[in-house]
């Protein structure tokens, strides 16, 4: 009786000395965190409203992968007729983006990039001031959805349905389809089919059927994604088929943000300059707003314009220090068309090329 007590006595002092290193290692990674975080400059700090939405955000996308991949997977065991693996997969939801963050994987800075713009993008559009002229007026999207080129109004109705299906995943805080680009979707899919694997062998052990079941909704989840239904590809191409004439880009850019529809500004203004969409997102986000009024004055726009679309984004945004544009402003405006196309030319080109430049930059820098 006293060696068994003994040895449980040995087993349970080796589970506490266990815990504690575990311990000692989560306070030391806590004290990382903190003080990277007391250093991180003020400029480059989230508010915890952005925070908390993109937090949400990341959740909602990774949660929405999850399910797919889980429910597809279950339902090929079950048609094999491996109900108890099925089942097992269904009910073993392991906390993924938990998992994903541990590993280093929700660092990535494509897939930060995305969110963090998307989450500051919703949030200044819905902040930003109405000036859409007569309440009784219809919105900037409905008009051009009621117009008679078919090509704009289908473009338009398109983009409309898919704000409100995004507007829709966001308020109800649900699993968001389609939020992603191509590129950052995939990888996703497969961390999360990782995780999901690793949370099923942990518990089961390996099996080559479980294995196959959750690559195949992995394949699926990727097949059934759709760029181009995203809402920011539907802007762009709305954008393109408006083609507006020089002299409708000031009205249409300073509606648009009146309209709250800042998605279509980007996608406008990139068409205006040559900028892709993602280019174009960058230098609207950038609280700074030199590379924004350079772009304006590529696209040939007037002082009374770029100064309307300053003060709509200064009202919408509050890291924008407006009485630094007002000192500016005339300086901005006396910029020639021909030298803000010629400074901005280094952001036409292909995005890819760009990313490679900015890693490239980025390594010198260190």
């Amino acid at each position: 009786m006293a060696v068994g007590t003994d040895q449980a006595e040995r087993d349970a002092l080796a589970t506490r000395i266990g815990a504690a290193t575990r311990l000692a290692a989560r306070a030391d990674a806590r004290l990382t965190g903190a003080i990277d975080d007391f250093f991180v400059a003020e400029d480059s700090r989230l508010d915890e409203r952005t925070r908390v939405a993109l937090g949400r955000m990341l959740a909602a996308v990774v949660q929405g992968v999850e399910t797919d991949i889980r429910r597809h997977a279950a339902r090929v065991l079950a048609g094999q007729g491996a109900d108890t693996q099925a089942e097992q997969l269904l009910k073993g939801h392991e906390d993924v983006v938990r998992r994903l963050s541990r590993a280093g994987l929700l660092r990535d800075r494509g897939l930060m990039d995305e969110l963090i713009a998307q989450v500051r993008c919703d949030r200044i559009a819905a902040a930003l001031p109405s000036q859409a002229g007569a309440p009784d007026q219809p919105s900037l999207l409905v008009r051009l959805a009621e117009v008679d080129d078919g090509v704009v109004a289908a473009a338009a109705r398109a983009s409309m349905t898919a704000e409100a299906r995004r507007r829709a995943a966001v308020e109800q805080g649900g699993a968001m389809a389609g939020l992603l680009p191509a590129e950052r979707h995939h990888q996703l899919v497969w961390w999360v089919a990782a995780s999901i694997r690793e949370g099923r062998i942990a518990v089961s052990g390996e099996d080559a059927a479980v294995d196959r079941a959750i690559v195949e909704a992995a394949q699926r989840s990727l097949a059934a994604h759709d760029e181009g239904q995203r809402v920011e590809a539907l802007a762009v191409r709305l954008a393109s088929a408006i083609d507006a004439r020089a002299h409708e880009l000031g009205d249409l850019l300073v509606e648009a943000l009146g309209d709250r529809r800042l998605i279509l500004f980007i996608a406008i203004l990139g068409r205006a300059v040559d900028l892709d969409f993602t280019g174009a997102r960058a230098i609207v986000l950038e609280p700074e707003g030199d590379r924004l009024w350079l772009a304006l004055r590529a696209a040939a726009l007037d002082r009374p314009t770029i100064a309307r679309i300053a003060l709509a984004l200064a009202d919408a945004d509050p890291r924008r220090d407006i009485d630094i544009f007002a000192e500016e402003l005339d300086a901005i405006a006396a910029v020639p068309v021909e030298a803000a196309r010629s400074a901005l030319a280094p952001l036409t080109l292909h995005h890819d090329l760009r990313l490679a430049i900015d890693a490239l930059a980025r390594e010198a820098g260190r």
